[in-house]
């Protein structure tokens, strides 16, 4: 019996670490969303977030770090490992991760007020401006 047979005679949800440890860490594409509620179902092109493409290890390990508010120092009591080996693996995860940007532009009629009321110079409106394309 090959897995597709194997998943047409189960549960039509698959476990999402199922799904981690047949991919084996290789890119995927979720091509159908089912609401459970409503039954509705949307066919297409859908990728997954970032934490849900790294392996079960390390979203168990993320999701710890956060349940402990940060601490690396929890995380070693958690796991039995070193500082170093919570740094390292924290750093191995997050190059994995691209990271969004959290202090968006301003918008032009910001940048303009600012430039009225003589906070920053013609030559930082017109950098601000730029960088905001």
């Amino acid at each position: 019996m090959n897995y597709d047979q194997v998943a047409e005679s189960r549960e039509p949800s698959v476990d999402w670490q199922e799904l981690t440890d047949l991919t084996q860490g290789q890119p995927f594409v979720v091509e159908r969303v089912r609401l459970v509620e409503s039954g509705i179902a949307v066919e297409g092109q859908f990728e997954t977030p970032q934490l849900a493409q790294l392996g079960v290890e390390d979203q168990v390990f993320v999701a710890a770090f956060v349940r402990a508010h940060g601490s690396i120092k929890e995380m070693e009591r958690i796991f039995g490992v070193s500082y170093p080996t919570v740094k390292s693996r924290l750093n191995r995860i997050a190059e994995r991760l691209d990271f969004v940007e959290t202090d968006p532009a301003p918008s032009g009629a910001d940048v303009v007020e600012r430039l009225r009321q003589g906070e920053i110079s013609v030559e930082e409106a017109l950098a601000e401006l730029e960088k905001s394309r």
